[in-house]
């Protein structure tokens, strides 16, 4: 039976990243902490988001790198050692646009293939405004400082730099999707 417990995925995740990685297990716990605000807009998803939100960094900790590509070795991880539900495995391979990233690096077809894009189009817009309004120490913030940060973090030429120019638009794009789900069903952001 493949794990969703939301328990389960917040001890995982501090195993993994809270020694280690501690900037990144704030981040993680910020990501979240605002998966729970969006439990009404993704419904009966809700814990699939908040169990993907927390697990989405995972494959940064260093026993979980192999190809150096966070969301590949993370999901990896998550379906060979754990059996995690599917969608989970599949949203934290897919997040923030990460099929962009992989084409940078050489592995678009290797995540493609093992790890297809999920079926629920809010579930995936959900963690990306998650992921792109949360800063690397886990507070709120816009998607433009964030994206802001991480080009600054990275470098404008290096892969991930590559990357954020190329998913820019598709990120403000999630999140723009996400803020008007939101004032629709009157849930706050």
């Amino acid at each position: 039976m493949a794990t969703t417990n939301g328990d389960w995925a917040y001890e995982l995740a501090g195993e993994l990243l809270s020694s280690s990685l501690p900037r990144r297990w704030a981040h993680t716990q910020g990501v979240a902490a605002c998966a729970q605000t969006l439990a009404p807009l993704v419904g009966a998803n809700a814990e699939v988001l908040e169990s993907a939100a927390v697990l989405h960094d995972i494959g940064y900790a260093p026993p979980l790198v192999n190809t150096g590509f966070h969301p590949l070795d993370g999901a990896r991880y998550l379906r060979d050692t754990h059996a995690a539900d599917e969608r989970i495995v599949r949203l934290v391979a897919n997040h923030t646009y990460a099929l962009l990233e992989a084409e940078e690096r050489g592995l678009r077809d290797e995540l493609a293939d093992e790890f297809p894009l999920p079926d629920d189009p809010a579930l995936v817009d959900a963690l990306v405004y998650c992921d792109m309004t949360t800063t690397p120490d886990g507070r709120r913030t816009t998607s433009e400082e964030r994206l802001s940060e991480i080009l600054g973090r990275y470098g404008e030429d290096s892969v991930v730099g590559r990357f954020i120019r190329r998913a820019t638009p598709h990120i403000h794009a999630s999140v723009d999707r996400v803020r008007a789900a939101a004032a629709e069903a009157g849930v706050e952001l």
